[in-house]
């Protein structure tokens, strides 16, 4: 198709304890394949996803309204309506919003779209896996898992 409009897209709700969003995904209405486009919108007082990043996808940020902030590469910064943010594809990438103003933060996350992909937890310590489609696409996936980083094995074992 190529383009949609937002109000023809249903919100889709997300929640688990402070992390509590509703999301519509633009760039797959869209049927976008490379770019991948969100919009969001965080409730006061709650985040989006834990504190991340990607090895292989490159994200940015565009406020669209409301304030709030943003946890990046291990700083916090204010964000409000007009501010864009990147979240490259490494450790100085890594990122968590907090909507911590006095009304709803919308926001859009953009992303490439490239799998396999892993994303780092440094907050928890573990990894999530990724192959057969990029993270935020509703596509299945052949692996698809998180792990603690203190469990790995060696090479050879089992083998």
């Amino acid at each position: 198709m190529g383009m949609i409009h937002r109000s023809d897209i249903e919100w889709s709700t997300y929640e688990h304890g402070k992390t509590s969003f509703r999301r519509k995904r633009l760039g797959e209405h869209a049927e976008g394949e490379d770019l991948g486009c969100t919009l969001y919108e965080l409730p006061v007082g709650n985040t989006s996803w834990p504190y991340h990043y990607h090895a292989a996808n490159e994200e940015a940020m565009y406020v669209l309204a409301g304030s709030g902030t943003v946890r990046l590469d291990g700083e916090t910064y204010p964000i409000e309506t007009g501010h864009y943010a990147t979240f490259p594809s490494d450790s100085t990438g890594a990122h968590k919003v907090l909507n911590d103003g006095d009304e709803p933060l919308q926001y859009l996350l953009f992303s490439t779209m490239v799998e396999p992909d892993v994303a780092v937890y440094p907050d928890s310590d573990k990894i999530g896996v990724f192959v057969g489609a990029p993270p935020g696409s509703a596509d299945e996936r052949s692996v698809d898992g998180y792990y603690e980083l203190d469990n790995t094995v060696d090479y050879w074992k089992g083998e």
